[in-house]
């Protein structure tokens, strides 16, 4: 089981629909690590880090987002430095 760190970039309505919270709860449910944050241009960015195949069910519920998002584009960042962190919070 490769573990990896990605950062995930999302556009699109994505700031005040709850998006960070959703992230936070798909990201704890595969017991991934990291943060997730809002971008002053809109978007919303999150570092993940875990099993690649959890990092990979991350990125597929990112291109649907929250249940009020409306996600345009999604763009990811492989092979960032592994952090010694616990738990995902919202920034």
């Amino acid at each position: 089981m490769t573990k990896a760190r990605w950062r995930v970039r999302v556009f699109g309505k994505v700031q005040g629909v709850f998006f960070r919270k959703y992230a936070q709860m798909t990201a704890q449910a595969l017991g991934l690590t990291g943060l997730v944050r809002n971008e002053l241009d809109g978007s919303v960015t999150a570092e993940v880090q875990g099993p690649v195949e959890d990092l990979e069910r991350f990125v597929q519920w990112a291109h649907r987002g929250s249940p009020a998002a409306r996600v345009e584009r999604v763009e990811v960042q492989h092979d960032l430095p592994l952090r010694d962190e616990e738990g995902f919070r919202i920034e």
